[in-house]
């Protein structure tokens, strides 16, 4: 017995976005590939490829933990001011003559602690994401610049760089531990967002909280256990800050929270919450990385890039209110 597919039986463009919203990024990434390669000679050059991915290394992991929670519908505009009080804390102990792996934990752990007490305040106190994460924002910012003095930490702590170990494949491929662990990671992620109950259950969440309440899944319990590991991921994104640069500045990355929303937006993932992969998302941060590295050789000036880069971030979100409308 043989089946025929008609013309209503097929999907919508909205409804083929919604059910594979990688597929858009990734296409996005794959004509800025292009046309930066024709537009440039040293585009497609190895070690510039390799930049590319490494300047994409701190926001892609903090858009990691961010996809995390927009998923669920919130948003965290506090997880760059986590991450830099955390290099600060790893650079301050490492300096005071602490060892490294230590100050590691300590610095990771305060990244924990910052996301369960946002995720508790969310989900306990009931207030709105944006508002706890913009407040936490100011709170962070100034803790980061208080305790650091207003300076920035040098750090020699071998561990604590260690992640920016440069190594070569076939020769000629530059590959740093940092970009290792950041594959992994997205890896594991995806692993728990469709292999396991949780992730199912962060999904269901983000798509319709009630209905997931009725259907016996512990919404407060889930929504506070995705901040508490978007902190871990935010620690994690600390220590890979110290390998890129082997300085804490309080000062740092001040854009890095709007920078990972761009990469998760880009990424195909709903700022309304129960759609998206972590696989757009990795395609989002190399999406902006790539923007800004083709632009740059082009001689755009950094204005008219993030120009571009905003542009992008609301034709993103139209495309998404489109897909969602015709489906």
């Amino acid at each position: 017995m043989t089946t025929t597919t008609t013309l209503e039986d097929r999907p919508s463009v909205g409804e083929f976005f919604l059910r594979a919203p990688a597929v858009g990024p990734a296409l996005a990434l794959l004509a800025a590939i292009v046309v930066f390669s024709l537009s440039t000679d040293t585009f497609l050059n190895l070690d510039n490829l390799s930049l590319v991915v490494q300047q994409s290394l701190v926001i892609g992991t903090l858009a990691l933990g961010q996809t995390l929670i927009i998923l669920t519908a919130g948003i965290d505009l506090a997880n760059a001011a986590a991450m830099v009080l955390a290099t600060l804390i790893m650079a301050k102990l490492a300096a005071g003559g602490t060892s490294g792996l230590f100050a590691l934990l300590v610095g990771i752990a305060a990244a924990v602690v910052i996301g369960a007490v946002v995720g508790s305040l969310v989900t306990r106190v009931r207030l709105p994401p944006f508002i706890v994460t913009l407040g936490m924002l100011t709170i962070l910012a100034a803790a980061g610049r208080i305790y650091a003095g207003g300076e920035a930490v040098p750090v020699a702590d071998e561990l604590l760089t260690w992640l920016g170990t440069r190594r070569y494949l076939f020769g000629g491929i530059e590959v740093t531990y940092g970009m290792t662990l950041a594959l992994l990671m997205y890896l594991g992620m995806w692993y728990a967002l469709t292999r396991t109950a949780w992730g199912k259950h962060v999904y269901a969440v983000g798509n319709a909280p009630e209905s997931a309440r009725l259907s016996g899944i512990k919404v407060k319990r889930t929504v506070l256990s995705v901040y508490v590991v978007a902190g871990l991921v935010y620690g994690i994104a600390a220590w890979q800050a110290l390998g890129r640069v082997p300085n804490a500045d309080p000062n740092a990355y001040q854009l890095g929270n709007l920078e990972s929303i761009t990469a998760v937006v880009l990424g195909g993932t709903s700022l309304f919450g129960g759609r998206g992969s972590v696989l757009g998302t990795m395609m989002g941060a190399l999406i902006v990385a790539v923007l800004r590295s083709g632009l740059t050789q082009l001689g755009v000036d950094a204005l008219y890039q993030d120009v571009a880069t905003g542009a992008l971030v609301i034709a993103a979100v139209a495309l998404d209110r489109f897909a969602r409308r015709t489906s």
